[in-house]
């Protein structure tokens, strides 16, 4: 019987394998062939390293998973992070250019896992639903924060280093994938001097809601107090750009042949040493800012680029070797560093060492109570004493050979003991008139609260040979019996020379709130936005009800303020006069609360028409009033009121008397002044100028000249006194306005006579005396 065999030969398996292995790799390498990072990015192959930034920028914008609902926004990503990823780096740039892989030795094919995990960096994920706790690296421990030791230690510290932190959690499934790209970026960035640190969401709540970190995985860059969450993709290039992007900038400044004795010369107004760092690279390095950062308060930093034609003369001048990287600390003397370092592999605690030997200058000058403090320290009794030698002096040109000789005498004389440090008089008169009249003075701080033991250098300082010899002198008394100092002060705090004003101060704040919103809003944190947008929209109420709403309200100066509606067909709108912008006449009483804003402070070029009036005939002349001015109302320089002369009888009688007393030397009694009746008159008052011109009402059967305004005071009290004070009936009350309108037109000519007052009189009631303007 025989046996059929269904299968295939066993030989044919390596076979089949192997052809498995040719078709795959040829996909490989079809899609390594395939994929372009600059077609992705859309940027030419001469495209510098700002444009692919923009680029890379710009599409991830676009393609982010959590704002393009595209079902290919996930496989765009990750093509757009890796297409950065490489061209971010010039060496994988350099490798792709030439071979078309995408590391030294990685072809693309190999490289999509790594890709996928860089989507998954790049925290566009939420937790997953299958969790489970893992055991935590033991190397971790060491950086983990918690809320006392972030608050004392870590936040005061990110004001000299910035921190990078991670947070994270044991039921973290997404925590997983970050992990070997955070280890590599910590081995990398800590020894150049970035703090790094762990906070856990399940042990430390509380320091994870101070952060505004709600979810894991987060990181967090800290710098000068303030927190700033990282959005993209995480890998090596970009956690490093990251924290360099967190420094403040212009921390270094770029020197080339052209500038560098500008800077080396900053010393006089900057008040602190320079360094110079020569190096082959182009950019300045990120171990230089990071040093240049923890040190900006006392030295400023320079960068020369070795490469670059333009400094062919500086790298001769101070002979510099082009093969390692050089580092020159430069004080008072521009032609001779103090001090130099070279080494191929510049470390961070070499670079600190360096710098903080040399922080002050050989004789700074005392700008602020922290410098103060440091160079001369208040004594303690384990420690050897500290004597400040301090000059007081000034910025003229008369003061620099002195200043010049005291800074030579000081570098001929360095000593421990001794620190030598100066003063401009004019800008810390506190401290000066403290210890003058002498120029010189020997002292030794003994408390904090700025108790001293000094001595002054007798004879003042010229910088003469003889000062120098007696300075020396009682310097050298000092040394063999401390009780030298036999004079003690109180000190008071220094003026902060180097403070910002005000509002430089606001427009900083002002630029850290616009960023935080801009990152906010970019990314939809709006958890931790919701403080900033409260106060935004508060800010905004408040502008809508004081402002917006006071522009569309009808402005009535005072609760006795009378609109009169008039229809437009019941009067002529003269064609001289600005069409009236309302359909009726504002008119204002003059009260006490009203009286100064609409007369006595009267802007310039405005005049306010005043009609006088009593309670009776309010309705009768008010209506007539409005008819007859209403054509000029729409003057801008005019305004209406009226006063009603039961309340006020006295103003009316005082004004014209200040105003005859002026014009004329006749003049009545008060009480004959007072009995006259002055209802229908019209005033128009400029209160800037102090005068005024006058309407006097038209009686039933006077004559035409009657109206006439240019008679004298004295013609119009006669003809009031022989009407008598009878009241004038209601046909009477009605025309005597009746030839305003003429005298308006007249007022706008400006033809009408002026007569000219000292002061407005007060409105009151019983007073008689002139008010006088502030």
């Amino acid at each position: 019987m025989t046996v059929r065999r269904t299968g295939r030969h066993p030989r044919t398996c390596p076979l089949l394998l192997a052809m498995f292995l040719l078709s795959l790799s040829v996909q490989w390498v079809t899609a390594a062939s395939e994929y372009d990072p600059y077609k992705i990015l859309g940027v030419s192959r001469s495209a510098s390293q700002p444009e692919i930034k923009r680029a890379y920028k710009n599409l991830a914008r676009e393609w982010h998973p959590d704002k393009n609902k595209d079902p290919n926004a996930e496989d765009m990503f990750i093509k757009i992070s890796k297409s950065y990823e490489i061209l971010s780096n010039e060496e994988r740039r350099s490798n792709f250019d030439r071979y078309g892989q995408m590391d030294e030795n990685q072809p693309f094919g190999q490289s999509q896992h790594h890709g996928f995990r860089s989507f998954h960096n790049s925290f566009y994920f939420d937790e997953s639903f299958f969790q489970f706790p893992r055991s935590r690296d033991f190397a971790d421990s060491k950086y983990l924060l918690h809320h006392a030791q972030f608050n004392n230690d870590v936040l005061p510290d990110s004001y000299k280093r910035p921190y990078l932190i991670k947070v994270t959690s044991d039921w973290c499934f997404a925590c997983i994938h970050i992990e070997p790209v955070w280890k590599e970026t910590v081995q990398q960035l800590e020894p150049l001097g970035v703090g790094i640190g762990i906070v856990d969401l399940g042990y430390e709540r509380r320091l994870a809601n101070q952060l505004g970190a709600h979810r894991a995985p987060s990181i967090i860059g800290l710098v000068n107090g303030r927190v700033t969450f990282f959005h993209q993709a995480v890998v090596q290039e970009h956690l490093r750009q990251f924290i360099e992007d967190l420094l403040p900038h212009k921390l270094v400044e770029k020197i080339t042949d052209n500038n560098y004795m500008t800077f080396l010369d900053s010393w006089r107004v900057e008040n602190k040493p320079t360094v110079l760092l020569f190096d082959q690279v182009p950019m300045v390095p990120l171990l230089y800012k990071l040093t240049a950062f923890a040190f900006r308060d006392y030295v400023r930093f320079g960068f020369v680029d070795q490469g670059d034609t333009h400094n062919t003369r500086l790298l001769r001048q101070f002979n510099i070797n082009t093969y390692a990287p050089t580092m020159l600390l430069f004080k008072e003397d521009t032609e001779k560093p103090v001090d130099i370092i070279q080494a191929r592999g510049m470390k961070r605690q070499i670079m600190d060492e360096f710098v903080s030997n040399n922080k002050f200058l050989q004789v700074p000058r005392l700008v602020n109570q922290q410098l103060f403090d440091e160079l001369c320290p208040v004594k303690q009794f384990h420690r050897r004493r500290k004597y400040c030698v301090l000059l007081i002096t000034g910025e003229d040109q008369t003061f620099l050979p002195g200043n010049k000789a005291f800074l030579d005498f000081a570098s001929a004389n360095k000593k421990d003991v001794l620190r030598f440090a100066y003063v401009y008089q004019h800008q810390q008169q506190p401290l000066c008139q403290a210890l003058l009249p002498n120029q010189v003075v020997i002292l030794e701080r003994r408390s904090q609260a700025g108790k001293v033991l000094y001595r002054s250098v007798s004879g003042g300082w010229n910088g003469s040979e003889e000062d120098k010899y007696r300075l020396h002198e009682q310097l050298e008394l000092l040394q063999k019996d401390p009780a030298y100092l036999s004079s003690d002060a109180v000190l008071p705090e220094l003026n902060n020379e180097m403070a910002p004003i005000f509002i430089i101060r606001w427009i900083n704040a002002a630029y850290d709130y616009i960023l935080q919103i801009y990152d906010d809003l970019l990314y939809s944190n709006w958890r931790e936005m919701m403080p900033i947008l409260s106060l935004i929209f508060s800010a905004l109420f408040i502008l809508f009800g004081t402002v917006i709403i006071q522009a569309f309200r009808v402005v009535i100066p005072t609760s006795l303020s009378i609109c009169v509606t008039l229809p437009l067909s019941a009067f002529v709108i003269d064609s001289h006069s600005r069409p009236p912008k309302k359909d009726f006449v504002e008119v204002t009483e003059l009260t006490d609360i009203t009286y100064t804003s609409n007369l006595v402070k009267l802007r310039p070029g405005h005049i306010n028409v005043v009609l006088v009036l009593t309670s009776a005939s309010k309705n009768a002349l008010l209506r007539k009033f409005a008819k007859e001015v209403f054509s000029f109302s729409g003057t801008q320089t005019l305004h209406f009121s009226f006063l009603n002369a039961d309340k006020h009888r006295h103003w009316m009688p005082s004004l014209l008397r200040s105003a005859s007393d002026t014009a004329e030397s006749e003049g009545q009694s008060d009480e004959d002044e007072e009995s006259l009746d002055y209802t229908g008159h019209v005033l128009a008052l400029n209160g800037h100028k102090r005068y005024f011109c006058l309407f006097r009402p038209v009686f039933t059967g006077d004559s035409s000249n009657d109206s006439s305004s240019e008679t004298s005071f004295s013609d119009r009290k006669r003809k009031s006194r022989s009407r008598g004070s009878s009241r004038a009936t209601s046909i009477e009350l009605h025309h005597k306005l009746d030839r305003l309108g003429l005298w308006m037109e007249r007022l706008m000519e400006g033809t009408l006579p002026r007569f000219q007052v000292p002061a407005w009189p007060f409105l009151h009631e019983t007073t008689n005396t002139s008010f006088s303007e502030s």
